[in-house]
């Protein structure tokens, strides 16, 4: 009898598929209704065309094939036991941002009770066979003269949030001062604290290698003043005017941030966030802590506002000892919440109706520490 000989590209093939075979994916049932792309864009597979493609090639499909509701489904996720070490060993992934990627994503698969704790690590395909690389996305300008001439040169401390896309929204401006208040028989206004707020937020996120835009404008840059004079010429990103009209100058800020989240989804980017930041104005003898608000249906918005609410919250325990601390978190349906597709929280800093509660915003060295503390928390929460 003659030997059976394989030609050489059947012998790939087979090596192939048996590699292909002992690795282990994720299953899940299709929906009444669902297509491949809603499938994928469930569990967040959606942004990259090689989960599709793989897609298809687990599940002998094509990209026009139809979905059977309730009929299990393979996954491009890759299913990994936790080595008791690390994601990046347990997943065999060198890139220790990367490796981050894939916590993060774990974690929000976990929030959607898509994913339980029990050992094991997700690592969907595009992770490892097309991934982004996340120190594309570190800004190399290091001048920003938005901050202001003291403010402008930017050092690099360190690379933790590459990857990482932030738009910064100080609360109205322009044709719209927000809350007003006296201080020292001096009208201050609203949005100027919330801008000198995000613009100090904003330089301590670029420490870290974020790229970060800021929705509003100003000439005015960080200033060490107490008193800040009320102005009316900010602009929202690009030198655009304010619209006097509430409901234009909402709709204005939410198409414009969704406009750059797109580009960036496009990209490969997956972590972007909407820091909305304002001062609140109550009855005089109230005083509150720091507000945080994310959209009611948003889980991720929901952790996002836990953790930062966690973070300031510590540093209250620090730094206030004998006072307790009423900051609150809770679902809100605000425009900035409901309509801006990257993840949103929605900061109250103070009332700036107490004069106790002003001391928050007024000073200077109270304003960059609240940018770091937010800050601190954006950093654990990535």
């Amino acid at each position: 009898m003659r030997p059976i000989r394989l030609f050489p590209l059947l012998l790939l093939m087979l090596i192939a598929c048996g590699s292909w075979a002992q690795t282990d994916y994720v299953r899940a049932k299709a929906k009444s209704g669902d297509g491949i792309y809603v499938l994928l864009g469930r569990y967040g597979l959606d942004r990259a065309a090689c989960n599709l493609e793989m897609f298809c090639k687990l599940n002998n499909l094509t990209l026009k094939s139809t979905l059977i509701a309730d009929k299990n489904y393979i996954l491009p996720i890759e299913k990994h036991r936790f080595d008791g070490k690390s994601i990046h060993s347990s997943v065999d992934m060198k890139d220790l941002l990367l490796a981050k990627q894939v916590e993060r994503y774990n974690k929000t698969m976990q929030l959607f009770n898509l994913k339980t704790e029990n050992g094991e690590i997700w690592c969907p395909y595009h992770m490892k066979a097309c991934p982004p690389n996340p120190l594309s996305f570190v800004p190399s300008e290091r001048n920003y003269p938005i901050f202001g001439k003291s403010f402008s040169e930017v050092q690099l401390a360190d690379k933790k949030l590459a990857g990482a896309v932030y738009y910064l929204v100080s609360g109205h401006g322009g044709p719209d001062p927000g809350a007003m208040s006296t201080e020292k028989g001096k009208q201050i206004c609203e949005d100027e604290y919330a801008y000198d707020i995000s613009l100090r937020l904003g330089l301590e996120l670029l420490k870290h290698g974020a790229i970060v835009h800021f929705i509003t404008e100003d000439s005015d840059g960080i200033r060490d003043l107490e008193l800040l004079n009320c102005d009316a010429d900010e602009t929202v990103l690009g030198g655009k005017a304010i619209p006097k009209d509430q409901k234009e100058r909402l709709k204005q800020r939410s198409e414009l941030i969704n406009s750059l989240y797109r580009k960036y989804k496009g990209r490969g980017v997956d972590y972007q966030r909407t820091i909305e930041i304002h001062v609140d104005s109550r009855n005089k003898n109230q005083r509150v802590d720091l507000f945080f608000y994310y959209f009611p249906e948003s889980t991720i918005g929901r952790s996002l506002a836990a953790v930062l609410h966690k973070t300031v919250k510590s540093k209250y325990d620090i730094y206030r000892k004998h006072d307790d601390y009423s900051g609150t978190i809770s679902g809100r349906d605000l425009h900035v919440l409901r309509e801006v597709i990257p993840t949103t929280v929605f900061i109250e800093l103070a009332n700036i109706q107490n004069a106790a509660d002003r001391q928050r915003v007024i000073q200077p060295k109270n304003r960059q520490l609240l940018a770091e503390w937010l800050a601190e928390g954006l950093l654990k929460d990535y």
